[in-house]
């Protein structure tokens, strides 16, 4: 979650320089139901279930972030038919020299060893962020969103701050969660403070899926920088999902990046009164540009068992923790 960092321009072209993300070179298969990733994408998840999600993610970190990974976080896990998560951290705690992304580690980290294990949050998203935020010690505070489907294929979604999911069926979106914020830049978030929100404060949602319907989770670095006809557009453009995910994550990247795009962020710090001075505009300029994020992307397709062939190349993924980068998943 970066701070705000629009910039003053006429339309024009603008280079770009690719920025490096994380990858993996190779899967390990495991038959252990949970996976947490922090920053290792790509990766393809299949989630075994009657019904079921295959999930491919991509992440890469704000460009000034790289060595550390960013301060996003998310796990894929297996249970049930699926539960995905992603929590971004809050820059802002930098400021007072705390490390932004523990918290949103922790949290997650939390959510994940409870799913399975705990009989009151194996069905419930916002029971599981009630608990995994009060086993969290770590200072800091973070969006975050957790979706839960059922082997029926009944998702259910708990959401606080602006992480998002998008559900798409035949090249429409047919529901999308709606940022929480104070005001603009300024989200709903779960914190180590008295001053945040609770699990109260989540939206929570039913989503009855069917075969084939695509999910698009993401952190704000996502639906700030990309709009949804162009999340439509690549999300279906793809067999395998570990390349939508990618796909997506790039033009995200991509689009931060140029000062002249007029960005879905740019336009609504426009809407919301913030501008170049008159004299700017005057001469043509206005207030365009993406917002440099960490940019998490994860990509689900709904399943029937012996439905769609040839989505996920590989099954429930473990990969190592990277103890020298502090990358990899946490048990």
């Amino acid at each position: 979650m970066a701070a705000l960092a629009l910039h003053a321009s006429v339309p024009q072209s603008q280079p770009f320089i690719p920025l490096p993300s994380f990858s993996l070179s190779k899967f390990t298969q495991s038959s252990n139901r949970r996976t947490l990733l922090f920053c290792a994408p790509p990766q393809l998840h299949h989630v075994r279930s009657e019904m079921s999600l295959c999930v491919g993610t991509h992440l890469i970190p704000h460009p000034n972030k790289a060595l550390t990974g960013g301060e996003d976080a998310f796990f894929v896990s297996s249970y049930s038919g699926g539960v995905i998560a992603v929590a971004d951290g809050v820059s802002g705690w930098a400021e007072e020299n705390v490390d932004p992304s523990l918290f949103p580690r922790e949290f997650l980290a939390n959510a994940s060893n409870l799913v399975g294990n705990d009989d009151e949050v194996n069905n419930d998203p916002q029971i599981l962020l009630r608990k995994a935020h009060a086993a969290t010690s770590a200072t800091g505070s973070a969006t975050v969103i957790i979706a839960m489907m059922e082997r029926d294929g009944m998702l259910k979604i708990a959401n606080v701050g602006d992480c998002g999911l998008k559900v798409i069926r035949k090249g429409q979106i047919i529901f999308s969660t709606s940022p929480q914020e104070h005001f603009f830049d300024c989200p709903y978030q779960l914190s180590s403070e008295r001053v945040g929100q609770t699990f109260l404060d989540a939206t929570v949602s039913n989503v009855e899926l069917i075969e084939g319907d695509i999910l698009v989770m993401g952190s704000d670095g996502l639906f700030d920088n990309v709009f949804d006809y162009e999340i439509v557009a690549t999300a279906t453009k793809y067999i395998d999902v570990g390349e939508a995910a990618k796909a997506l994550a790039n033009l995200a990247s991509s689009h931060s990046a140029d000062k002249a795009f007029e960005s879905p962020y740019s336009l609504e710090a426009r809407s919301k009164g913030y501008d170049v001075p008159f004299w700017k505009k005057m001469l043509g300029m206005k207030l365009t540009g993406g917002k440099l994020d960490d940019i998490t992307v994860l990509v689900g397709q709904e399943r029937v068992k012996g439905g769609i062939k040839g989505i996920c190349k590989f099954p429930v993924s473990t990969i190592k923790e990277k103890k020298k980068t502090g990358d990899g998943i946490h048990r």
